[in-house]
């Protein structure tokens, strides 16, 4: 029995060698007008990812996601534990927006604006180029010192470190932030190990994970069969004009001096070492295509030096190039869109539906009930307030049915500070001739010093007898 195992024909994936082993990419960089427009957008988003946590609206931040505190701002509204329905209808329509715009424009985040993309392209690469002089995928022009490689390291980390605050800075606060940074790793060691352990992630995805992060960690390019149609825009070869491919010489003409019919493209394989993800633009729409164009402006740049029509590789969609119409206008463009509309219908009116503040009504644990002297039944629970604004907020409580209940509170005033969250003991004394089958129901009347009120329906336990 033959030990032997069949090779691959082509690589699994466009990182790993035939064998197995890591297949590092670098690049070359191809100058071109799309090239341009994405270097602007990059550090327009740079900016807008760095200055995004500084910006406060009505002194809340535009965005902040504490996950400690469960508090997640979002455009300066903030969502509580309690509006899980309103938070849910956002993440759908975030959903819906992103599947609107692939069925659309294809994947233009991920060439355009994914924050990975936008770092590797055009803050790390840069970097490396500088210090290694790297062309291509894997060329490089002369051995690197060792000093030049320990300085791009240096720098890898500097960088590192600030996009690590920067991440933190989304989900703690700037003003948290700056006080983790100023304090004693000695005596704070806890924040001092989270900047650390981000810092550390941000090193290994951007200078050893890299463009696997695009094709082995993100589910966005395996959802491509699901979220793009015929018609949604990608970046294609044109096969019709490009094909048979080749050079026209010579020796290759026939007898009669004739040289063969060729297509525009030359093999000169610009578009295949240009490709940051590793893959050949020629072999129609694949995985791990991004959308990130520099395929057009490398494969551009050759056809005009050869006076040929430039855009051989260009935006297209599957539909176009095979002669078919394509439109904007279809089934899930416009259904989308109605489901969009819907999402934010719902979403306006569970908001405007919403209260100034919370209130919910709990037992407290142990006995449900007990006997007064004067024998009445008495129920101790346990009344959350959570109030939703930025101002501080007092209330009162009382029964609203039936008339002959008491209420016994733990504090003189309900009084809870802005965005404040509060748990008051309350005794709930009732007559026994209220209870039925050791079941009575009470209207419990919270209102606030704006006029709010909110009613919770809430049953007693009390004796059988």
């Amino acid at each position: 029995m033959s030990n032997s195992i069949l090779e691959p024909e082509e690589h699994v994936l466009s990182t790993l060698e035939r064998d197995g082993s890591r297949r590092w990419l670098k690049p070359k960089l191809s100058k071109g007008k799309l090239l341009t427009l994405r270097r602007w957008m990059a550090y327009l988003l740079i900016a807008v990812f760095t200055l995004v946590p500084f910006i406060k609206i009505g002194g809340k931040p535009f965005v902040l996601l504490d996950i400690v505190a469960r508090r997640f701002t979002i455009f300066s509204f903030t969502f509580l534990p309690t509006d899980t329905i309103l938070l849910a209808i956002f993440m759908v329509g975030m959903l819906l927006t992103i599947f609107l715009f692939t069925a659309l424009f294809g994947r233009v985040w991920c060439g355009w604006a994914c924050p990975q993309t936008v770092y590797m392209e055009f803050v790390f690469r840069p970097i490396e180029r500088l210090f290694d002089g790297t062309q291509g995928r894997g060329g490089r022009k002369k051995d690197v010192p060792a000093w030049r490689i320990g300085a791009k390291y240096f720098v890898y980390f500097l960088v590192s470190v600030f996009l690590a605050n920067t991440f933190l800075s989304y989900f703690i606060g700037v003003e948290r932030l700056s006080h983790w940074v100023r304090q004693s790793p000695i005596d704070h060691p806890v924040p001092f190990l989270i900047m650390a352990l981000v810092t550390v992630a941000m090193m290994f995805d951007f200078c050893f994970f890299r463009e696997q992060m695009c094709l082995v960690a993100c589910p966005y390019g395996r959802f491509q069969s699901v979220l793009l149609d015929q018609n949604s825009l990608i970046v294609a070869y044109d096969q019709n004009r490009g094909e048979p491919r080749g050079k026209a010489k010579k020796s290759n003409a026939n007898s009669a001096g004739e040289l063969p019919v060729i297509g525009d493209c030359i093999d000169c394989g610009n578009c295949v070492t240009t490709c940051p993800t590793g893959i050949d633009i020629r072999g129609g729409l694949q995985m791990e295509c991004i959308n990130c164009t520099q395929c057009i402006d490398a494969c551009n740049s050759v056809m005009n030096k050869l006076g040929r029509s430039p855009n051989l590789i260009r935006y297209s969609s599957q539909s176009r190039d095979r002669g078919e119409k394509s439109g904007l206008l279809r089934a899930r463009t416009l259904i989308y869109p109605l489901l969009l509309a819907g999402i934010a219908t719902a979403f306006i009116t569970v908001f405007l539906a919403s209260k100034t503040f919370d209130a919910v009504i709990l037992r407290e644990p142990g006995n449900p009930s007990i006997i007064t002297e004067d024998g009445r039944v008495r129920n101790l629970l346990k009344l959350k307030l959570t109030n939703r604004r930025d101002e501080t907020m007092t209330f009162v409580a009382n029964v609203s049915e039936p008339n002959d209940v008491e209420l016994d509170l733990s504090e003189d005033a309900l009084e809870l500070e802005p965005n404040e969250t509060k748990t008051f003991h309350i005794g709930v004394i009732a007559p026994k001739s209220i209870f039925q089958f050791a079941r009575a129901t009470i209207l419990l009347q919270i209102e606030n010093d704006k006029g709010v009120s909110r009613t919770l329906r809430f049953k007693l336990i009390g004796p059988y007898d």
